[in-house]
């Protein structure tokens, strides 16, 4: 069957020749390098505006109870039911996801709606035992202003999702700075939103807002004491220079960064359900999630099978066209990132890795993508070029002998997000999830690193940022605690036994 077009695509997802032509940010699609649209960047001088209409807009979602700002977030849940085919077709044009995929993005927007619902519910404090007789103390949660949102290519909508639709239930608007890449996803997110706003019929002007541009429209949201908690979700690099100021000016950032997850594959290992893993971990959004599979330290009893399964298992991947049905590997997302990874591969030959796979292909795919056949390299260590995230299918094999020298292997990397080991053994699987095991934000026992579910936080340590968003109490990053003493008595008693009496 003939995929739509990419015009085609547009259309359906409500996308017209005023958001797609005439501006100044050229989008071409991943899938054959076509440029899709011209689409209009926000002015620099124009965020104090944007801004500024936040904070108007803070001043009255604050105010209306929790429930039924959560009412919002269930109408724009339906809504994204009812666009879900046509926003995930624009996921795949402008990331190049499969299929599956760019559908399963959308789903996730949809699980964690419903998850903010419920929770608009139980944005609950404590009540605590006060020494002082006659008194009562109370913890409770806030709202605490305009959260930007800053997003990148990979993916292009849920995680604008995970920060939006805990935001907007605990009363804070949102600005979103969506990837210079994938503005497109964007924008057919917000016209679904629109959908759900109208709908709701209560909510003020300013309260979900996007802007389009580079580091100076990104700047303006870093840099204001008007937008107190910046999400931002990207490379170490952008974290790097993002997460400093912030909290330069006192502000709460939440850093979503870089991934060099691992899997230990020990000798009592499913190996069947280990090379399911691994395929999709590794493989999977042509190797672009920050939770893809990049190490593999596996037992040397099973090394050398494993590495001819997964071998032979690389060779028979089906590339090409994502909107195809059968297809598995997409495109990476541009030219650049396939000479990145071609860099990479140079790198791993030059420290003694053996590379299998990992060319650039041509044949059977639309011209002017950046197809790459997926690498599985043989290394003799932990190189250099291992303990840096390539964000590219490249997945490095080394071997080990002892579980501590695996986990050790492990920890060994600058990045903490993502982490996984299979075996049938209870006692090394329980090593691992202790503290002596995986340093990660995630780690999980015979299931890959990849395909979080909304219900637990998502995030990481080390460079990873140590931000959590999604589910569990992430929803604490988006408020201000406060905790309130009442005396309901006629005496002033001190605590800690405290007289002061004249």
């Amino acid at each position: 069957m003939t995929p739509q077009s990419h015009a085609e695509t547009l259309a359906a997802a409500g996308l017209d020749a005023a958001d797609l032509t005439g501006g100044d940010l050229a989008v071409r699609s991943p899938i054959d390098g076509a440029e899709v649209a011209r689409v209009r960047t926000t002015d620099p001088a124009a965020m104090p505006g944007v801004i500024a209409r936040a904070q108007a807009a803070f001043r009255i979602w604050r105010e209306v109870p929790a429930p039924r700002r959560g009412e919002l977030v269930r109408l724009l849940g339906e809504e994204l039911r009812a666009a879900k085919a046509a926003l995930g077709a624009v996921v795949t044009l402008e990331a190049g996801k499969i299929v599956s995929e760019g559908l399963g993005e959308v789903q996730e927007m949809i699980d964690i709606c419903d998850f903010a619902v419920g929770l608009s519910r139980q944005l609950h404090g404590l009540t605590i035992a006060s020494e002082r007789p006659g008194h009562v103390m109370r913890e409770t949660w806030h709202p605490m202003g305009p959260v930007g949102i800053i997003t990148a290519f990979n993916f292009p909508v849920a995680v604008w999702s995970w920060n939006a639709a805990l935001a907007l239930v605990c009363g804070d608007p949102v600005i979103w700075k969506p990837s210079e890449k994938t503005p497109l996803s964007a924008l057919a997110t917000m016209r679904v939103l629109d959908r759900a706003l109208a709908r709701f019929g209560e909510a003020p002007e300013g309260l979900c807002q996007l802007v389009a541009g580079g580091p100076e429209v990104a700047s303006a949201l870093v840099e204001s004491r008007d937008v107190p908690i910046v999400s931002a979700t990207g490379s170490t690099r952008m974290g790097a220079a993002v997460g400093p100021r912030v909290l330069a000016r006192w502000g709460r950032p939440i850093l979503e960064l870089g991934g060099n997850n691992a899997m230990i594959v020990a000798p009592s290992a499913d190996l069947d359900l280990a090379v399911r893993a691994i395929l999709f971990s590794a493989v999977g959004t042509c190797g672009q999630r920050c939770t893809s599979l990049r190490r593999l330290i596996v037992h040397e009893t099973v090394r050398a099978e494993l590495t001819a399964r997964l071998a032979r298992a690389y060779s028979g991947l089906p590339i090409g066209d994502p909107r195809l049905e059968g297809t598995l590997v997409g495109p990476l997302i541009d030219p650049a990132a396939r000479d990145r990874m071609q860099a990479a591969l140079g790198r791993a030959r030059a420290e003694g890795g053996t590379v299998h796979g990992g060319a650039p292909v041509t044949e059977g795919v639309p011209a002017g993508g950046a197809y790459v056949a997926p690498a599985l390299v043989e290394m003799p260590a932990q190189t250099a070029v291992v303990r840096e995230e390539t964000f590219a299918p490249i997945l490095y094999v080394m071997g080990y002998e002892r579980l501590e020298a695996a986990i050790a292997m492990h920890n060994d990397v600058p990045q903490g997000l993502s982490s996984c080991i299979f075996t049938t053994d209870l006692r090394e699987a329980e090593t691992f999830l202790s503290a002596a095991g995986s340093d990660c934000g995630i780690a999980n026992v015979n299931i890959g690193p990849s395909g979080a579910e909304i219900g637990g936080a998502f995030g990481g340590e080390k460079e990873t940022g140590g931000g959590r968003e999604s589910g569990s109490d992430a929803w604490k990053g988006y408020m201000r605690r406060q905790t309130a003493t009442v005396n309901y008595s006629r005496a002033l008693p001190l605590a800690q036994g405290v007289r002061f009496d004249l």
